[in-house]
Order: structure tokens, then sequence, then C-alpha cells
């Protein structure tokens, strides 16, 4: 089955130094782009994360410091990346919650703005765990019929979640071979920033999603307490969700403080 498609989209997945989508760095990365008329294109490095990367992360994707002393790093080879992914929807597996926020960061530490709109975003996970709960490997095994050979290798990762999509798809009758459905079936929330600090409510109006303003609009907040948009600006929250809370104070008052 082909995906139908308006528009490229690029398959990815990150092998990192840890989970913590602020803190933590890419190692290597595999981006598979389908075009509408069905040519693939697959982009496979592995990155200098600058910082050591821990036992237990290299336990799992078998990537040493040493393998990747001489690799470029993340800000070497970021604009070029940044082509690759322009103009495309995006899918992963856990992309949502863990791969799209932590390559937005390095994006943004790379002085390129990696921006939401336009984009669809399509997590396979999410659609295999309203449909089957299961891990990669066991959603390959179900809905494939073959096993994972190098599980936790990021282009094998990167493969098996393109071939699980178009697999779920000619599965389940419910699912529509449609980008705009299947990003829409696979949100858990609607996001505004990618770690859904910021999300919209059934009016389409930006509301918090965390702490003592959690649901009320971000608007409303910033109008009684701009204490609370200094708290955010310096603390420990992702640069991209900074970003967007500071694009909705510039959208309300401008230049004011």
């Amino acid at each position: 089955m082909n995906l139908n498609l308006q528009k490229p989209i690029v398959f990815f997945d990150l092998e990192t130094t840890g989970i913590n989508t602020l803190a933590d760095r890419i190692v290597e990365i595999a981006i598979l782009k389908i075009h509408p008329d069905g040519e693939e294109e697959m982009e496979c490095r592995r990155l200098n994360p600058e910082i050591a990367i821990p036992a237990s992360a290299s336990e799992v994707h078998g990537i040493y410091d040493d393998d990747v002393k001489d690799c470029p790093t993340f800000k070497q080879i970021a604009k070029h990346l940044y082509q690759f992914l322009e103009g495309c929807d995006i899918g992963g597996f856990n992309s949502n919650k863990f791969d799209i926020p932590l390559l937005a960061e390095e994006f943004l530490r790379a002085d390129i703005d990696f921006e939401m709109r336009d984009r669809r975003f399509v997590d396979v996970q999410n659609i295999f765990h309203k449909m089957e709960p299961r891990t990669l490997s066991a959603a390959y095994r179900f809905y494939c019929k073959k096993e994972l050979d190098g599980a936790h290798g990021a282009e094998a990762d990167t493969r098996a979640t393109f071939e699980i999509l178009k697999a779920q798809l000619e599965r389940y009758d419910t699912l529509e071979n449609d980008i705009a459905f299947l990003s829409n079936f696979s949100a858990l929330k609607r996001n505004v920033d990618f770690v859904g600090r910021i999300i919209y409510n059934d009016n389409d109006e930006e509301v918090f999603n965390f702490g003592k303003y959690k649901g009320v609009k971000v608007e409303d907040v910033l109008n009684r307490d701009m204490g609370y948009y200094s708290w955010i600006m310096n603390g420990d929250f992702s640069l991209y969700t900074k970003k967007v809370l500071m694009e909705i104070k510039l959208r309300k008052f401008g230049g004011k403080k």
C-alpha cells in the first residue's frame, strides 16, 4: 500500500544520550522521506553529542563515545537536516512525546527556528496503543509478521515505523489513508508547543496544560500575572515552549513589558 500524500512525509528516529528532551543530545538520526509519487530518500547520520554518552544509553543503542568522537555535531549539519525536512509532514514512533521535542531543542540550539505550523505529525505508536498496545518490536511482529533485526538502531527503527503505518492502514478499515486524519488520530493532545505545556482548548485558544493555571487561557494569565511569564522564561522549560509563549505575548501586547 502507498500512502496517500499531498506533500512529502518524513519518518525519523533518534538515538540519544538519554530521555531528557531538555538536557540530552542526539547521537544518531535516521530520516526516511517519502514523496507523493512513492520515491524514498534516506538520511542516516551519527553525531558527536559534545557530551559523554552514559553507559546505560550505550547499552541500549550500542553507540559509544569513541564511535562518534570524529563525527559532526548537530549544529554542523543542522542546516542540511532542516532543508531535508522543509515542507514535510513528520511521522515517528513515540515521536510526538520524545523525538520531535528533542529535535526541536537541537535546532533551536543551532539557531534554526523549527516550526510546528503547517506540519502534521503522525505518531505511529499512539495509533498502535489505541489499537493494539505493544512495543515497537512487538508491533513489527504483529503487523508485518517479521522480526525486527537491529532494534534500537535508528535506521532499522525508522524503516520499521514506516512499514507498520502502512500495515495499520491495511488492517483497520476505520483508519483513513490521509495524513491529516492520521495526525489527528495519533495526537493525544492538540499541542501548541512540542512538549504539550501549552495546548489548544475546544475553542482553538491557547491554554496552559500544567501548574496552577492549567486550563486557563494564556492571554488571560498574561493579563493578570506577568510574573508567571517571567518565571517560565527564566525557568527549566524547553526553548520551544519559551518561543511559543513569547510569540503569544508579542501578539497580545506587542513590545510592552
